[in-house]
Parts: structure tokens; sequence; C-alpha cells
């Protein structure tokens, strides 16, 4: 099924933006504008991903 697909890309993508995160935020010259947007970014993943997921539960 397509949004099941979807899901497994928005797993993915948040599991690597935390992997960047947390090798961003370990550097000595860390970027807190980058840093904060990945943030978000990954905030953002996470809603969608929650709210697909009760999506399915529904169904």
């Amino acid at each position: 099924m397509a949004i099941e697909q979807r899901l497994r890309e928005l797993d993915a993508r948040h599991r690597d933006l935390d992997v960047i995160i947390e090798t961003e935020a370990k550097r000595p010259a860390v970027d807190a504008t980058r840093l904060s947007a990945m943030k978000r970014q990954k905030l953002k993943l996470k809603e969608e991903i929650e709210l697909i997921r009760q999506r399915l539960d529904h169904h």
C-alpha cells in the first residue's frame, strides 16, 4: 500500500536526521542555526508520521 511505503520513508528520514543532529551537536563549532532547522524538520516528520499512524489505526 502506498501509505505504508510513505510511512517507511518518513521513518527512515526521521532516523537519518536523528543521526545527523547527534553528529552535528558534537562538533566543536556547531552551527546552531543549522542544528535548529534540522530539529524543526525532524519534528515535522514526527508529526506527519503520527498523523499517518493515526489514520491507519482508524481504518
